[in-house]
């Protein structure tokens, strides 16, 4: 009996439910046990590395979003401004970069709102933008046929001298 009591006090002691109250824990179990707990701790710390490489993404990805929102936003605003601009009888359309387009904003249904305001402001004070723009002006549309090349027979001497001379032909 006496060896049974060295061994419970060299050893770790487990009380165990049941018919059998004590018993030893054997080094194959402690090796067991040091290895799960390694594996805890380690499963631990990938999960909190995770959780914040999570977040770091989830901030990256929202910054993006939000830039390539910003962008989207400001060419929309751009394009409205040029369809004023044009209606407006604008003669060059790079002359809404004078203009100061921070007043102009999208709105949550998605209309543009202060482009009219903006293409009068700019008529008044660089009136040499634009045209004059008439609105009993009726444009003619092109014709539905191609043109039809002339024959060397239908043109006059001259017609076919010019005609030479612009491909480059010497007679």
């Amino acid at each position: 009996m006496s060896d049974t009591t060295e061994t419970v006090e060299t050893e770790d002691v487990v009380v165990a439910p049941g018919p059998e109250t004590v018993r030893t824990v054997t080094p194959y179990e402690k090796k067991l046990r040091s290895e799960a707990q390694k594996y805890r701790l380690r499963a631990q710390e990938i999960e909190a590395t995770s959780a914040k490489q999570l977040a770091e993404l989830r901030a990256e990805m929202e910054a993006k979003v939000s830039m390539v929102s910003a962008a989207a936003t400001e060419k929309l605003v751009r394009a409205e401004l040029k369809a004023a601009a044009i209606k407006a009888g604008i003669v060059d359309l790079d002359g809404l970069r004078l203009a100061d387009v921070s007043g102009v904003k999208l709105t949550d249904s998605g209309d543009v709102e202060g482009a009219e305001a903006l293409i009068e402001k700019l008529k008044e004070t660089k009136p040499y933008l634009f045209a004059a723009v008439s609105s009993t002006t009726t444009a003619k549309p092109p014709s539905q046929d191609p043109p039809k090349a002339k024959s060397a027979k239908d043109m006059t001497p001259d017609e076919f001298k010019s005609a030479l001379a612009q491909y480059g032909v010497r007679r």
